[in-house]
């Protein structure tokens, strides 16, 4: 699976992360210790931390002149991974030209970072016209999960467990008529329609209105680590989310929207009344260690911040009155890598297995056949994913309830010039 995600480019962290001349970054992405750096002339590098001379971390390194210079020796490379300077070496010995770190290919576009950590760095695939990701105004958020990338995956696309983990002390009358929660508060028991794509699997979970319209929450999975939610409105925002695993047991998720509604719905909606559907999120400052980025100040040492005396009263169904720590508490608890032996799925639970086996085959014939990954050469089919919540003609099928909203979204003009 880690040969498998090299072959896509991967978000690697913001833009504002990294200053130019400032203090390198501590990134772990599939498995491997990396620092981040821009250099004099704005540019990002991301390479091994390890100096090729002794092995020395570049971490503290003296970022400084288009480079990161060594403390152990003063060895100099820069951001391509060539070595330019070589200052404790005679200079009829020199042999800088012979010397290179191992550096990945960025690419910087609209506050995001991305890196491509596939052998053949002279010839680095396109990047996936992911719609979120192309708009220049589009809000970023990050957050560390302590669990597999997958597990964390899974919570994005389940949208059964919404009308309890985040919606299940509230009732229909709580909320504005033309709320995207509401329908799944009238009823919490969605059905499924989940078909396979070129860019993945998608879903659409449907349940009648009170309108007499048939109400879908329509979600993605797009290959390699990335899902589109169920929670926007389809018409007015777009959204991406990439679970980027740092290691087998700890995930990286970068949370991207953009549209022309004020906010984020699911994060930023209230009730009738005003009162605010959820809490925002709290961050732990940020450390330097190899896991030290983007933590919550919630976590399995304090239960997440649960409210006994909220969850037994109704306030809030979990006690936890923030919806990201909500899905953090339940994937979580599972262990950072879950046993599937000591599951029993339902019905409502077939985009998990058939995201799960969908995987499992592209990976299996990469490895085994040399197939190239999903959307590899042809990155505009990810373009065509746009996930969210409308109300359809009841008699219609998910294929055409979901090209008929996607003929009547705002998308974005951005997308051509992103792309190149």
């Amino acid at each position: 699976m880690g040969n498998f995600m090299r072959q896509y480019w991967l978000p690697a962290c913001l833009s504002s992360e990294v200053q130019s001349d400032s203090d390198p970054v501590r990134l772990m992405i599939l498995c491997e210790k990396l620092i981040a750096f821009r250099d004099s002339s704005g540019r990002v590098g991301i390479m091994d931390h390890r100096c090729p001379h002794r092995c020395a971390s570049l971490f503290i390194g003296r970022n400084e002149q288009n480079g990161i210079r060594c403390v152990y020796h003063g060895w100099k490379f820069d951001v391509d991974g060539k070595c330019v300077d070589m200052p404790s070496v005679p200079a009829r010995m020199d042999f800088k030209e012979k010397v290179h770190a191992k550096a990945y290919k960025t690419h910087e576009a609209n506050g995001l970072i991305w890196v491509y950590m596939g052998q053949d760095q002279a010839n680095p695939p396109p990047l996936p016209e992911i719609e979120a990701t192309m708009h220049p105004d589009a809000e970023i958020w990050c957050l560390q999960r302590d669990c597999n990338w997958l597990q964390a995956l899974e919570g994005d696309i389940d949208t059964s467990h919404v009308g309890f983990l985040h919606v299940g002390g509230i009732e229909a009358d709580d909320l504005e008529p033309d709320h995207p929660m509401r329908p799944t508060v009238l009823d919490r028991a969605p059905e499924y329609e989940v078909a396979q794509s070129d860019w993945g699997v998608m879903y659409g979970g449907y349940r009648p209105n009170d309108d007499g319209q048939m109400s879908w929450r329509v979600a993605h999975y797009m290959f390699p680590m990335w899902t589109q939610t169920p929670n926007n409105r389809f018409a007015t925002r777009a959204i991406a989310r990439a679970w980027v695993p740092m290691d087998d047991e700890h995930s990286m998720l970068f949370d991207i929207t953009c549209g022309v509604d004020a906010g984020n719905p699911a994060y930023n909606s209230t009730l009738k009344d005003g009162t605010p559907l959820f809490d925002q999120i709290s961050y732990a400052p940020n450390t330097t260690d190899w896991f030290g980025r983007w933590r919550s100040t919630d976590s399995e040492a304090n239960d997440w911040a649960i409210d006994r005396e909220s969850q037994r009263n109704g306030h809030q169904f979990t006690g936890i009155p923030n919806i990201t720590m909500q899905d953090q508490a339940v994937t979580e608890s599972m262990g950072p890598v879950t046993d599937h032996s000591f599951e029993n799925l339902a019905p409502t639970d077939q985009m998990i297995a058939r995201v799960r086996r969908r995987v499992l085959l592209a990976a299996r014939a990469f490895a085994n056949k040399g197939v190239v990954p999903p959307g590899i050469e042809n990155p505009g089919v990810f373009y065509r994913a746009r996930a969210g919540s409308f109300l359809h003609d009841p008699s219609d099928s998910l294929q055409n309830a979901y090209e008929t909203a996607l003929a009547k979204a705002v998308r974005w003009p951005e997308k051509v010039e992103a792309a190149e």
